[in-house]
């Protein structure tokens, strides 16, 4: 068994590895933080029964009305997306990475690169995986009453959605296509400059670490927070307006109200104020340092497990292509 998985290992191409490993990491890193990411989505859409209870009060309110299994409404779709979405995050960052410095060899590598490359990733992947983010912040939109047992934003009182393929199918029915990719602006707005951040952060950090530390996996977790929390922090406003666009059609109140981006941003600050743009941010460092500092330990593991080339000798092997004469010169 041992030797099959060898030379399965060996078989794959380097891109493959880098699909596997980052969607193992993704999907680790998110289940461990998806009780912090279920109340962030409760004070980001601005449920009233979460407004003044505050963090612990919030948690408190979950375990009693829905249980254990209520930090986890949603996270079915959450994992469903963050695999793929990290698969493609990881891998398309190095695909990216590499196409620079082959179609660009004087532009160095410094800090801009992993800026650049990092933010058409995270476009990349948002754009392939958007409707199931929005899935997820539909299903955890949803909250069980302790008294009757029944669903805030409910029609009828029964359950909106009951699970990630009825939750599908209503939408596409309801909206059409356009409709899974409500949100989507925002969320590009904000995924542009933060997947750049984050990878640029991560890897200026890197490069002040002694060489004899640089494997040492408290660093990798230290680098991965603080690169995670000072990329969140300059683009979360975008986050909280993509979450009210996502469930605009569960809050029967705000329906008329939120339409695109632009509008929903101006409302948002003039009926809930400025502060609004920033609810949820502390969940969110809670939720940010450990998911990062989790996804970038984990995908470096897996890539030394799956036995990934170090970026160093690939991109050696891209010098030399590069330094290569051409035949018809």
């Amino acid at each position: 068994m041992g030797m099959l998985l060898d030379e399965i290992i060996e078989a794959m191409p380097v891109f493959a590895k880098e699909l596997v490993a980052g969607g193992v990491a993704g999907g680790f890193a998110k289940t461990v933080v998806a009780p912090l990411e279920r109340v962030k989505i409760l004070f980001q859409t601005r449920r009233d029964e979460f407004k003044s209870v505050g963090l612990f009060g919030s948690f408190k309110k979950i375990s009693h009305t829905e249980g254990i299994m209520g930090f986890y409404r949603g996270n079915g779709a959450s994992v469903a997306r963050i695999v793929p979405y990290a698969a493609l995050h990881y891998m398309t960052y190095e695909q990216y990475r590499r196409w620079i410095i082959l179609s660009f060899p004087d532009n160095g590598r410094g800090p801009v690169l992993d800026l650049v490359a990092g933010s058409f990733a995270g476009g990349t992947a948002v754009l392939l995986t958007y409707p199931l983010d929005l899935v997820r912040t539909k299903l955890a939109y949803q909250i069980v009453s302790s008294s009757k047992g029944n669903i805030n934003g409910v029609i009828g009182m029964e359950l909106v959605y009951k699970g990630i393929r009825d939750c599908f199918s209503k939408t596409l029915k309801e909206s059409g296509l356009r409709g899974l990719y409500r949100g989507v602006a925002p969320s590009l707005y904000g995924i542009f400059p933060y997947a750049g951040l984050k990878f640029y952060f991560y890897e200026e950090m890197k490069r002040h670490v002694p060489e004899e530390h640089k494997k040492d996996i408290v660093v990798k977790m230290v680098c991965g927070s603080v690169a995670g929390l000072l990329g969140q922090t300059f683009t979360y406003p975008l986050d909280v307006v993509r979450r009210q666009m996502q469930v605009q059609r569960l809050s029967v109140s705000n329906n008329a109200e939120l339409k695109g981006t632009m509008e929903t941003l101006i409302m948002i600050m003039q009926k809930q104020g400025w502060k609004q743009l920033f609810s949820g941010l502390s969940i969110n460092y809670l939720k940010v340092v450990p998911s990062v500092a989790i996804g970038f330990t984990v995908y470096d593991i897996m890539k030394a497990s799956l036995r990934v080339p170090s970026r160093d000798v690939i991109e050696a092997v891209t010098d030399k292509r590069n330094s290569q004469p051409s035949l018809h010169s």
